[in-house]
């Protein structure tokens, strides 16, 4: 079942690229007495990922620090390494957002956001979403109803529903 609004997000242990190497990220800890945006794509350089969501968020950064969102995470069932190495050619590292790996689906499957395209090569990855959580809890949650589009998960369409809260 998926997540919805009113909801605790789970706690799910996420990957990134440190000094070090890989270091993981709990989700919980990522929420704790926080504002947080989590934008979560199907997959790492995919056409619209690539060209539409994370410019989006790049593009609005400035007003979402201005609304007092604390981080934004760009979430994607890929490696670490393909997150990290997708920041920097974005610029979304940049831009301060935070590139996570879902290497296993983890957080993916328990919120309830995974689907399998085998044509396309995508086998439990997420579908296109963004979400405000605040500590913890889901505020706002907007889900792609199609693929290939980026509307009500891109930054401006999250921004014009935390206006409306």
């Amino acid at each position: 079942m998926a997540i919805k609004v009113g909801d605790r997000i789970p706690d799910a242990t996420l990957l990134r690229i440190g000094d070090a190497g890989p270091e993981a990220v709990s989700m919980e800890g990522l929420t704790k007495g926080r504002k947080v945006v989590i934008f979560a794509v199907p997959g790492a350089y995919t056409p619209t990922c690539d060209s539409a969501h994370v410019p989006s968020f790049i593009r609005t950064r400035d007003r979402y620090d201005a609304a007092g969102v604390d981080e934004i995470v760009c979430l994607s069932v890929n490696d670490p390494f393909v997150m990290k190495s997708w920041g920097e050619s974005t610029g979304a590292l940049d831009a301060g957002i935070t590139m996570l790996a879902d290497a296993g689906a983890e957080f993916t499957r328990a919120v309830g956001m995974d689907f399998t395209a085998e044509g396309a090569g995508f086998i439990n990855r997420s579908v296109r979403y963004a979400m405000l959580v605040e500590d913890g809890v889901v505020k706002l949650l907007n889900i792609e109803e199609a693929r290939g589009v980026c509307e009500v998960s891109g930054g401006e369409g999250l921004l014009a529903d935390m206006a409306a809260l």
